[in-house]
């Protein structure tokens, strides 16, 4: 009778292990084929363009080295000191972001933004390697397309974005980084330090800017509001520390979402003093911005990366 009992204990106890094991792995491939869909939230439709703030445009196609059509707007600056390669967050498209075009246009940088495959008007289908060929595709075109030397071009990265900045400096290499809000690693977004590891190891090691900013050689400067519920302040200052090269830290105050308008009185002096050290003085546009009023048009989600 013992020796049955020990079976069946020991039959228990396999089984046990056997669906431990299938539901690790249904976790571990589930959360990979998952992640696209998680990590971006595109919308297709564009709800304004640059000419609503007075800013003239020209629209973008772009090929990427995998045959994915990528959409953006080339936006230029008259005298332009330097341009800027920008990246948004994970929501939306690029006519969300027009505010944030005019805070650099009227700063002296002319401006080239994409849409992220399957977001706005670029074809193909979310991917997180995609978005790295999608980074690489603007540079050669600013590069080469356009011939913008590589020490006139500052990359921007805003959130989400930052993650892609920061993937594209392991192949280039511009005049300048800046970073808002944005993270030292993927994994590291979940809330309690504690999991990282065990996120890491199911959706692997994606994304990880801090690995990059050791690396780094171009001046970084680095803007962050310790009100961001969505990406930690603590994180993003994880990122900045572990940058090898110049740097600068900004604090600012504000949401996610919001703090570049919110520290307006903060955060405008700080892009210009960064951007005159390297790419010298620009004659302002008498102070003068668009004439729509930032974040006029309504529909963004709360939740940005």
């Amino acid at each position: 009778m013992d020796n049955e009992n020990n079976k069946e204990v020991g039959a228990q106890k396999s089984y046990s292990a056997l669906w431990f094991f299938l539901l690790f792995v249904f976790v571990f491939f589930g959360l990979r084929l998952l992640l696209p869909w998680l990590v971006f939230m595109p919308t297709a439709t564009i709800e304004a363009m640059p000419r609503a703030f007075n800013m003239p445009f020209e629209d973008v196609f772009l090929t990427t080295s995998d045959d994915v059509r990528i959409h953006g707007w080339y936006v230029p600056a008259p005298n332009a000191r330097g341009t800027l390669l920008f990246f948004h967050g994970n929501a939306g498209n690029i006519s969300w972001r027009l505010d944030s075009i005019e805070i650099f246009h009227d700063l002296g940088l002319s401006v080239l933004i994409i849409d992220y495959r399957g977001y706005g008007r670029s074809g193909g289908r979310r991917s997180v390697p995609g978005v790295t060929l999608d980074a690489l595709a603007a540079w050669n075109w600013l590069t080469e397309e356009k011939g913008v030397p590589a020490d006139e071009i500052v990359v921007f990265g805003r959130s989400l974005g930052g993650a892609v900045a920061m993937d594209l400096m392991r192949y280039v290499k511009p005049r300048a980084l800046i970073l808002e809000s944005t993270f030292s690693s993927l994994p590291e977004m979940v809330r309690l330090d504690f999991l990282a590891p065990l996120m890491r190891l199911l959706i692997g090691d994606v994304w990880n800017s801090a690995e990059v900013a050791a690396t780094l050689t171009v001046p970084v400067l680095s803007i962050h509001s310790p009100d961001d519920r969505t990406v930690l302040f603590k994180l993003g200052k994880r990122l900045y520390d572990a940058v090898a090269s110049e740097k600068t830290f900004v604090e600012i105050h504000g949401s996610h979402n919001e703090g570049f308008q919110d520290s307006w009185d903060i955060y405008v002096p700080a892009l210009d003093a960064f951007l005159t050290k390297h790419l010298g003085k620009w004659k302002k546009n008498n102070g003068v911005r668009g004439q729509v009023p930032c974040g006029v048009w309504g529909g963004a989600p709360r939740f940005w990366l």
